[in-house]
């Protein structure tokens, strides 16, 4: 007899599994029940929507119950909640959109409800809009409409997309995050340069700062600082999180894993060995460590979907463990992230080693080049890719995707010196921005070229900073401490003038980026010198000072 799989949840995730399954099997019943009032809609253009980027609504609407009928004969039901399973008996009790409640038998199960936005407890959260669904958003854009001013708690991916489109609608708009920093998937010196976008836009940002009550008659929201200040908010969205929804598995005795989610083995199957679970209820393996992780990403919740299909229909394919890759657009700004950030490692105690360049997205001469700031994290021991992140105008979400790949296929960072990647001047540089950091990995590896980051400049070492660029460039800005006054040799010059310097003492070299400190580096290390290169040059410095600057819990965590 044909299987009966019934699949809870709709978007990502359950409707992936329930497509795959039908082209595996003409002949299985699928049965898909959804809360909500719509099916397999684009749940990550709804802030786009919003702030009119994406004009028309139905645009969001990628399926209905009648297509998805017509084209794979599956039986779609919205406004259908899940209200019990009874893993005895292998059934399900279904709320209808009429209130009433039935029972459906199964003979495998797939568990996608995804996650639910997180709401501070606090007084007037009420007022607090989220956006998860096309409800949410209908909710949104109405009372967009209505509002001057808007404060977003929260500044992760969602955060900042909400945040950017409010603007565009003309709000003046406020961000207020609880960490340090906004985008903590990135370091420090990384996510100031997001902030200072933010802040060239109009965006008010409040990092360390969390919101204690939301006003109704005054429109405004009241600060957990201590002060008395107000920040105006015709418009409240809480974007701090989402929390896995997992209480349907937790009724039915299913094991569960972090933060109340669903946990599950490599073929995605729960405790229960008839009952499966993916998406963002579900928990997923690490690529970096032994135990489950939560990572709500559209693409794992789509992968998985496909590859429990595979499983239900007889089809071996584990589930390969998730890095974590995520891209966000903030004002032209593109921010990327794959695998650990350097704040993680260190959490962990993990070794590892920093790499950072600023490259152009495509060759210098040719018109319209954008310079990117990339760091690679890497095990000092292996070589493996342990993270990356990106920062810049242009370019950057080719060079992670890139890297996410290089994880997953197990390259060694000096490896990526040798990868052959498409170049025309337009596209890119005979030395790709990837192959540069490859050269920079093959250096530290070999122990040719040593280097220092921004915050392990310390009067504890008190080395001898000497800035190699020209004497017009120093004089634009360069790395002080307080143990010396700013001393200067141009890198051309110092073959001639290196006996200026102290012997003796660790010199630390530094230029723009840290490929002319690396050539000074070299110089002076054949000279006798203990010279050191400061990894990514002046602009990490700078950068990592204007994160210390603006949040000085910010950098420590580093």
């Amino acid at each position: 007899m044909a299987q009966h799989v019934i699949i809870v949840g709709a978007v990502a995730a359950g409707m992936s599994a329930a497509t795959r399954l039908r082209r595996l099997d003409e002949d299985a019943r699928i049965t898909v029940l959804e809360a909500g009032d719509h099916p397999s809609f684009a749940n990550c253009g709804l802030p786009y929507y919003v702030g009119g980027v994406i004009a028309e609504r139905d645009a969001l609407l990628l399926q209905s119950p009648a297509s998805l009928a017509a084209r794979f004969n599956i039986d779609v039901r919205v406004r259908s909640r899940v209200t019990a399973i009874d893993r005895s008996a292998k059934t399900v009790s279904v709320t209808g959109p009429d209130g009433t409640s039935s029972t459906e038998s199964y003979d495998a199960l797939i568990l996608s409800p995804g996650a639910r936005p997180i709401v501070p407890p606090i007084p007037g959260a009420e007022r607090a809009l989220t956006l998860r669904d096309i409800a949410d958003v209908d909710r949104l854009a109405a009372a967009t409409g209505e509002s001057r001013s808007a404060v977003v708690i929260g500044a992760g991916f969602v955060g900042l997309e909400v945040a950017e489109n409010l603007r565009h609608r003309g709000l003046d708009v406020t961000v207020v995050e609880l960490a340090p920093q906004v985008l903590t998937p990135l370091d420090a010196e990384m996510a100031i340069r997001v902030e200072q976008r933010l802040t060239a836009n109009g965006v008010r940002v409040l990092t360390g700062a969390s919101v204690s009550q939301i006003d109704t008659a005054d429109a405004a929201v009241t600060l957990a600082d201590g002060s008395t200040e107000t920040v105006p908010a015709d418009l409240v969205v809480a974007a701090i999180g989402v929390q896995p929804e997992g209480s349907l598995a937790a009724d039915a005795g299913l094991d569960l894993g972090p933060r109340g989610s669903i946990l599950v083995d490599d073929d995605m199957r729960t405790s229960d060995p008839a009952i499966f679970a993916v998406g963002d209820a579900a928990t997923k393996a690490d690529a970096f460590g032994d135990g489950p992780t939560l990572i709500p990403l559209a693409n794992l919740a789509n992968r998985h979907g496909r590859r429990v299909a595979d499983v239900i229909a007889g089809r071996a394919h584990h589930a390969v463990p998730s890095i974590g890759t995520a891209v966000v657009g903030v004002f032209g700004l593109t921010a990327a992230a794959t695998g650990r950030s350097e704040r993680r490692l260190l959490a962990e105690g993990r070794p590892h080693r920093v790499i950072h360049t600023h490259p152009m997205h495509h060759a210098g001469y040719y018109p319209g080049a954008a310079q990117m700031t990339l760091k690679l994290l890497v095990d000092p021991d292996t070589d493996l890719i342990l993270g990356a992140q990106g920062v810049g105008e242009a370019g950057v979400d080719k060079r992670i995707d890139v890297i996410a790949t290089a994880i997953a296929g197990g390259l060694t960072a000096s490896s990526l010196a040798d990868l052959e990647l498409a170049y025309a001047p337009a596209y890119g540089s005979a030395k790709d921005p990837i192959n540069m950091l490859g050269y920079v990995a093959e250096n530290l590896a070999t122990g040719e070229t040593p280097s220092v980051q921004w915050h392990d400049l310390t009067a504890d070492e008190a080395p001898v900073v000497l800035d190699v660029r020209t004497d017009a460039e120093h004089a634009c800005g360069t790395v002080t401490v307080d143990w010396q006054e700013p001393l200067s040799i141009p890198v051309d010059e110092l073959r001639a003038r290196h006996g200026e310097l102290p012997q003796g003492k660790t010199i630390v070299v530094h230029c723009q980026v840290g490929q002319r400190g690396h050539t000074a580096a070299r110089l002076l290390r054949q000279l006798g010198y203990d010279a050191v290169n400061l990894d990514g040059g002046y602009l990490t410095w700078r950068d990592g000072q204007a994160a210390t600057a603006a949040q000085p819990a910010m950098a420590s965590a580093v």
